[in-house]
C-alpha cells in the first residue's frame, strides 16, 4: 500500500464504533448512527456476567473485558450510550472503565437537533429536536432525549441525563450526574445539585441542593434520597 493508501484505511477504521450494551438503548444507538452518522458500527460489548448472545443485528457481541483484545483503543471508537439507572452512576462508571482502558468516545448529535457552536463533550447522545442555545456548554457523558429546550449562557456538567421536553431556562448550572423527568421546567438562572432527580412535571424555581429528589408546581424537596428513588 502506498502512504496515501494506507492513511485513507486507518482514517475509515478511526471512523468504526463499538457500542456498549445490546438493550434499547444500545438498539437505538446503533440505529441513529447507522442512519444518522459518518460513523459505522461494527460491534457491541457487554460485562461478560450480561453475555446472553453472541451476536446483535448481524454483528458479533464481545465481552467488555476481552475488548481490547478484538477492539484497539488505537483503531476504534467506543460509545456507551446508557440509561439513568441508580442516578447514572452506572454510565458513569462503564464511561471512566473505558477511559482507563485507552478508549475515545464518539458523541452523536442528531442533524435534526439545533446547536449553535456549543462545546459538547464525548459520549454523549443528542436525539433530535433539541435546541442548545448559545454559549451553554455540555461536558462529557450527557443523554438528552427528544424535544428539550436548553437556555443560553448554561453550563451542564458530565454524566447527566434528560429525558424529554424539559425547559432548561437561561444561565443554568446542572452539576454532575442530575436526572430531569419529562416535562420539569426549570427557573433561570437556577443550580441544579449534583446526583438530583427532578421528577416528571416539576417546576423548580429556585436551586436545589446535592443527592435529593425534588417533585410538584412547585416542586419541593422530597424526604427520600434520589438514589432511592431510581
Amino acid at each position: 500500500f502506498s502512504q496515501r493508501g494506507i492513511k485513507k484505511i486507518y482514517t475509515d477504521m478511526k471512523k468504526e464504533v463499538v457500542i456498549f450494551g445490546v438493550k434499547d438503548t444500545a438498539e437505538l444507538a446503533w440505529w441513529y448512527l447507522t442512519h444518522d452518522s459518518e460513523y459505522t458500527v461494527v460491534a457491541f460489548t457487554v460485562h461478560r456476567a450480561y453475555m446472553e448472545i453472541n451476536s446483535f443485528h448481524d454483528l458479533p457481541v464481545v465481552p467488555f473485558e476481552d475488548l481490547l483484545q478484538h477492539y484497539s483503543p488505537d483503531q476504534y471508537f467506543l460509545f456507551a450510550p446508557m440509561t439513568g439507572v441508580k442516578m447514572n452512576t452506572l454510565r458513569r462508571d462503564v464511561y471512566l472503565m473505558g477511559k482507563s482502558m485507552g478508549y475515545s468516545y464518539i458523541s452523536y448529535i442528531s442533524s435534526k437537533a439545533t446547536v449553535c457552536g456549543n462545546s459538547i463533550g464525548e459520549n454523549c447522545f443528542i436525539l433530535e429536536d433539541n435546541t442548545i442555545q448559545p454559549f451553554t456548554t455540555i461536558g462529557n457523558n450527557v443523554v438528552m432525549w427528544s424535544g428539550n429546550h436548553i437556555g443560553h449562557h448554561g453550563k451542564i456538567e458530565d454524566h447527566v441525563f434528560f429525558t424529554s421536553h424539559v425547559v432548561l431556562s437561561g444561565h443554568c448550572h446542572v452539576k454532575e450526574r442530575a436526572w430531569f423527568g419529562v416535562n420539569a421546567t426549570i427557573r433561570d438562572y437556577s443550580t441544579i445539585g449534583e446526583g438530583c432527580l427532578i421528577s416528571m412535571g416539576a417546576l423548580i424555581t429556585k436551586s436545589t441542593e446535592d443527592g435529593s429528589f425534588y417533585m410538584g408546581m412547585p416542586a419541593k424537596k422530597q424526604e427520600k434520597l434520589a438514589i432511592e428513588v431510581y
